[in-house]
């Protein structure tokens, strides 16, 4: 299980060092890619497998479907952790997701989410002003 908010650096040749009880989940590689809300997720290659698969699966016939599939997927690059613990962020991810030196990254169950450590100060301040609404929505269908 991926949980936890972490701060880390990205160097100077765009790696970021994931911290030792990920890397352990996430065995020797793993697939980085373009995420939601300007942040970067990171999959085991097992989850990986079984979203890209889903994703794949979809009918190509709505154009909304298809655009984001072709974004998702092709925006996929698959890395090996070096000896350190760190995976490279491509140039075109990093420019995404708006990543400078000081990154975060968290853990959200089944990935890992890099996020510059500025906008992820203030997502997650606007967020925490709708948890009670988003709570109580997720009660509505059952999930809390």
């Amino acid at each position: 299980m991926l949980i936890g908010e972490y701060h880390h650096t990205l160097d100077a040749k765009k790696r970021v060092s994931l911290p030792a009880k990920f890397r352990k989940e996430l065995g020797k590689r793993a697939v980085i890619t373009r995420g939601l809300d300007k942040c970067l997720f990171v999959y085991p290659i097992n989850e990986w497998e079984r979203v890209a698969g889903n994703l794949a699966a979809l009918p190509t016939g709505q154009s909304s479907t298809r655009n984001f599939v072709r974004l998702f997927l092709s925006s996929a690059s698959e890395s090996d952790f070096d000896a350190l613990g760190r995976i490279l962020v491509p140039d075109y991810l990093k420019n995404y997701a708006g990543l400078k030196e000081k990154v975060v990254i968290a853990g959200v169950y089944r990935r890992l989410e890099i996020w510059d450590e500025s906008s992820w100060e203030k997502y997650k301040s606007e967020i925490e002003k709708q948890t009670d609404m988003l709570a109580e929505k997720l009660g509505e269908i059952g999930a809390y």
